[in-house]
């Protein structure tokens, strides 16, 4: 059974690259073994290691029934360091969802912007994902810049930023998405390499 789980996750890891990682070309080696991803400056392995914890995250998240039950949780992790983002009841049950993320092994930071307050509503969550979609749009086509280094992730307006970019990168891609009707903030999250 303990095999079993361990493909299953595997696959889960490897079609989440593949249909999540939007543009980012993927290559699979012949027998599988490899996994070359072209534009993301991430290790092969980190990129697994981030979708990795994001399951980890979220099944942690679905076996507590509490959190399961009231809370409306996304978990995002870039280069190891997380995002979570969502609403909770509690202050206290923020900060449980928080330390349970950070205890995640390989974890190296965690950005806890999970808000206090009833879970969004459906309407809510479409107007988000839809600003997405235009903020990974206006990265794209943008001249000499590689929008698909950009993690994009969206929540009751704000835009979070992340990345492994250099300043003038940065730069470039906080003003392109700051230009995208309905953002109402954006947030940079970028890991510099310069």
């Amino acid at each position: 059974m303990k095999s079993f789980f361990s493909i299953s996750v595997f696959f889960l890891i490897i079609s989440a690259m593949i249909f999540l990682q939007g543009c980012t070309p993927i290559v699979v080696g012949a027998a599988g073994t490899g996994v070359v991803v072209a534009h993301d400056r991430r290790t092969t392995g980190t990129i697994i290691e981030d979708q990795a914890i994001e399951l980890k995250a979220n099944t942690a998240f679905y076996e507590d029934k509490e959190i399961d039950e009231s809370s409306h949780v996304n978990v995002t992790s870039y280069n190891m360091v997380v995002l979570i983002t969502g609403e909770t009841p509690s202050e206290e049950t923020r900060q449980r969802i928080g330390n349970m993320v950070s205890e995640i092994p390989k974890v190296t930071h965690v950005y806890n912007e999970l808000t206090v307050a009833a879970p969004s509503s459906l309407v809510s969550r479409s107007s988000d994902s839809l600003i997405t979609s235009k903020v990974k749009t206006k990265l794209l086509t943008l001249k000499n810049f590689d929008g698909t280094r950009v993690k994009v992730v969206t929540e009751k307006g704000i835009v979070y930023l992340m990345g492994l970019l250099t300043h003038e990168e940065s730069d470039r891609a906080t003003d392109a998405a700051r230009r995208v009707g309905g953002v109402q903030r954006v947030v940079k999250l970028f890991q510099y390499i310069d």
